[in-house]
């Protein structure tokens, strides 16, 4: 585990658990959002009269993919109080936890 500021380490510990739950899965959307950099170019090729590639088509699904796996996170980011619940709902898309049996 990362070396906490003191200030956190006066919390809770299920407060520390949420809030590094909250960190884990905003790197996590912060990196994927940053992986789908490169898709605003290919798909403005297409309205600029240019043809895409068999790669830049793959590319092109590769990029909407990604989107689709974040498109539950930027969902809950809309509703109104979701800032609230992005933790619980952190928990509740956390993988590993069905693996760990929590």
């Amino acid at each position: 585990m990362a070396e906490l500021p003191p200030q956190e380490l006066a919390l809770p510990a299920w407060w520390r658990q949420m809030i590094s739950s909250h960190r884990r899965e905003a790197r996590r959307i912060l990196a994927e959002l940053m992986a789908t950099r490169g898709i605003m170019p290919l798909l403005m090729k297409a309205r600029n009269g240019e043809r895409w590639t068999l790669a830049e088509k793959d590319e092109l699904l590769t990029h909407l993919r990604r989107m689709a796996h974040l498109s539950p996170y930027l969902i809950a980011l809309l509703l109104p109080g979701s800032v609230l619940l992005l933790p619980i709902y952190a928990w509740w898309l956390d993988r590993r936890r069905l693996r760990r049996g929590d």
